[in-house]
């Protein structure tokens, strides 16, 4: 985990935002139980939720993923037509330790 990296990937408001809804896909997505048209919860949500619930373009949400994946935010991962992502909660846990620890 590089600290810069997730410093820099959660410093904008939309991907904060991208973080709290993939910690909780059941709350925040509720239209979708069964897993279909996007959400599931074996693999994670799909850009397309992301867009529509923030009202951001899927360019933008998908750089947006792209740049909390290169920081190890968000792990993606592929199945048919849609790309799933979900939060990297061991990523998340070694940056809290960081913040109590090394600041």
């Amino acid at each position: 985990m590089d600290p810069v990296e997730v410093f820099k990937a959660l410093s904008n408001e939309s991907r904060l935002q991208f973080l709290k809804w993939l910690g909780d896909p059941d709350r925040y997505f509720p239209d979708d139980p069964e897993g279909t048209g996007g959400h599931s919860r074996k693999h994670g949500i799909c850009v397309g939720l992301l867009a529509k619930k923030s009202g951001l373009s899927q360019s933008t949400v998908s750089h947006y993923l792209s740049i909390l994946q290169k920081a190890g935010l968000v792990d993606a991962s592929r199945q048919g037509q849609w790309t799933y992502y979900r939060r990297n909660e061991k990523t998340l846990k070694a940056f809290s330790r960081f913040i109590k620890d090394g600041l």
